[in-house]
């Protein structure tokens, strides 16, 4: 997994909510807080994202583009953002190409099988592309908390 000071990488592609291919090259020049969640509409990863919709206003008050990803399609990404309002982003990377490249890829073990998936992540990334902060799969309950505080 990539971890704070690293550069981000920017010219992976994946596809945006409009159907277009996008990379991270597109939003340099202003923060983006990324995250990436293993899959739409299931409780944790809605939980999370509603965490993100409830906290955007103040977050993006501070120059800071939320932006969640998920190997899931654009259409079920619609359907994602439409069900709960969000208000922000959803990038489709059915290849795992950024997933993998920001080392969130892994294995994952659940009701005692283990199997591949999106581990799930948040990394706040600065004007330029250089990692700032690292928030891994491991933070209790997904919550934006006082440790997911971002100064502008």
């Amino acid at each position: 997994m990539l971890k704070e000071n690293d550069q981000a990488p920017l010219d992976v592609k994946v596809i945006n909510e409009n159907g277009q291919e996008t990379s991270l090259q597109e939003f340099l020049g202003r923060k983006i807080l990324l995250y990436f969640y293993p899959k739409d509409n299931t409780p944790g990863c809605t939980v999370e994202a509603c965490n993100f919709r409830d906290a955007n206003q103040e977050i993006s008050q501070k120059g800071v583009q939320i932006i969640g990803v998920s190997k899931d399609s654009q259409t079920s990404h619609e359907k994602f953002k439409s069900n709960f309002s969000l208000n922000f982003p959803l990038w489709s990377d059915p290849e795992q190409k950024l997933i993998k490249a920001f080392g969130v890829w892994g294995e994952k073990k659940m009701m005692g099988k283990t199997y591949f998936g999106t581990k799930r992540s948040t990394f706040l990334i600065d004007e330029k592309g250089k990692i700032i902060k690292v928030w891994p799969k491991d933070r209790k309950s997904t919550r934006l908390n006082s440790s997911h505080r971002i100064r502008s």
